[in-house]
């Protein structure tokens, strides 16, 4: 199904619109003047990825071996802060 928004709407929100054909494979119809001028969604032959091909490339990607050492050195930096409204 296509949604109607107006060019206006898609020019100040044209990421969100892009994501969300990415991602779902919605279709929008632009409209200037309540009148349809050009039409958004997913290319032919193109695909939407699922949670499942999310899964799969995380998979392949593996494991970052050097992250609980940067999440360490990052975790024993971090100081709170005196408070400065204490008497």
């Amino acid at each position: 199904m296509k949604t109607a928004i107006s060019t206006t709407d898609a020019a100040r929100n044209l990421g969100d619109y892009l994501a969300r054909v990415r991602h779902t494979g919605a279709r929008f119809v632009l409209m200037k003047n309540r009148t349809p001028v050009a039409e958004l969604g997913p290319v032919p032959g193109g695909s939407v990825g699922t949670v499942a091909d999310m899964w799969n490339a995380m998979r392949e990607v593996g494991a970052d071996d050097g992250f609980a050492d940067d999440l360490a050195r990052v975790n024993s930096a971090d100081a709170v802060m005196e408070n400065p409204w204490r008497s």
